[in-house]
């Protein structure tokens, strides 16, 4: 599984790892990286409207989330020097929660989650502690070969409803307060991401801290958590935290509300 590592650990795997850098290009260069990271900027593997065949794109129900192409991702991957077998640690300057979408596209488009690493904290994190630098690496171009699993984490508006219904399971908006109270799908609990943050380490709480944070919304491990929102970035960082907390049976959607309300749905409002 997707699992989140210290800064220290970090740094005792630089030569191991493949190290991608999420932000933006003027803050990779303008204000410098971690050692022998790529530039991989968010907006360069995001999906909103794109509609491709097989492992990308966005079906009417969200079912098949918002990926990009296959042959993009292979693309993208390649020409950075990330081979299909790599051990790749993202990471950002917000939390985590930009690095973490990187990561679960990865995850869905086939690449091995246990390869898959979170930096905990973001790149304000580890320059407190460890050195950075300006220069760029020299990358070498790969094969990078997209594998779909057969079973995907991705589910459609009936199995929110379902799992609505599901004494054993629990449906998580984890969009803000505001948001949710505006209307949520019937039943969900509000589980905002930065509610798993801590602001002063810019990672995540301690362990007994962020499941006392859950299991305060009945968000458990023993039961099935199906999470849902109207941003990938911040349903993927909820996401790889419950992963890294011990959560097995976890499922999102990521169809709007409106794509759930044009199927005839009704949403709650109200907290």
């Amino acid at each position: 599984m997707t699992d989140i590592v210290s800064t220290d650990w970090v740094a005792d795997h630089l030569d191991g790892l493949n190290v991608v850098d999420v932000r933006d290009a003027w803050e990779y260069d303008g204000i410098g990286h971690l050692p022998g990271a790529v530039n991989i900027p968010f907006d360069s593997f995001r999906a909103e409207e794109h509609a491709a065949e097989g492992s990308g794109g966005t079906n009417d129900d969200g079912s098949a989330g918002m990926l990009p192409s296959a042959e993009d991702f292979e693309a993208l991957l390649s020409e950075h020097g990330i081979a299909t077998d790599a051990e790749i640690v993202a990471y950002d300057d917000m939390h985590g929660v930009f690095a973490a979408r990187f990561l679960v596209t990865a995850e869905l488009l086939g690449h091995d989650p246990e390869k898959l690493h979170l930096l905990d904290g973001d790149f304000s994190a580890w320059q407190r502690e460890h050195e950075t630098t300006s220069d760029a690496p020299d990358v070498e171009a790969t094969e990078y070969v997209v594998d779909p699993p057969a079973e995907s984490v991705l589910v459609d508006a009936d199995a929110v409803a379902a799992a609505g219904d599901d004494p054993e399971s629990v449906v998580v908006d984890t969009r803000e307060d505001w948001e949710y109270e505006e209307g949520h799908v019937p039943g969900a609990v509000p589980l905002d991401w930065k509610d798993l943050v801590d602001d002063e380490s810019r990672g995540i709480l301690p362990r007994e801290e962020a499941l006392a944070v859950l299991e305060e919304r009945g968000i458990t491990p023993d039961r099935r958590i199906v999470l849902y929102c109207n941003t990938a970035r911040r349903i993927s960082h909820t996401y790889v935290v419950l992963r890294h907390l011990g959560f097995e049976d976890l499922a999102f959607y990521e169809g709007s509300l409106t794509e759930w309300e044009k199927q005839g749905r009704p949403l709650e409002t109200g907290s």
